[in-house]
């Protein structure tokens, strides 16, 4: 059985408080991408934070855990990882 796989996007920054923040802004897809290319320190900012598709267990634990429990179209929790702190959304979901 192959692996599933998850098209998601993110918003990476340094503090729980300022993920809140963020998150209570972020009613829509657009308004996370706006978002995403304000706020966020990763380079994938520049593509609204676009990831694409990735496989299950190829993100950190914690990123990939709360992927695949967040439902398509909702923007998660703070998420915290080794890189700071992660709001995601799920576009799809490839599931077996």
């Amino acid at each position: 059985m192959p692996p599933r796989r998850a098209h998601a996007s993110h918003i990476l920054v340094d503090s729980k408080a300022e993920a809140l923040q963020i998150r209570e802004k972020c009613t829509s897809l657009k308004a996370f991408q706006k978002m995403a290319r304000k706020k966020s320190s990763c380079p994938s900012k520049g593509n609204n934070g676009d990831l694409g598709w990735f496989r299950n267990g190829q993100m950190v634990r914690p990123f990939d855990t709360a992927v695949w429990n967040l439902p398509v179209g909702e923007v998660s929790e703070p998420v915290r990882t080794e890189f700071g702190w992660h709001l995601i959304w799920v576009h799809e979901k490839d599931e077996p």
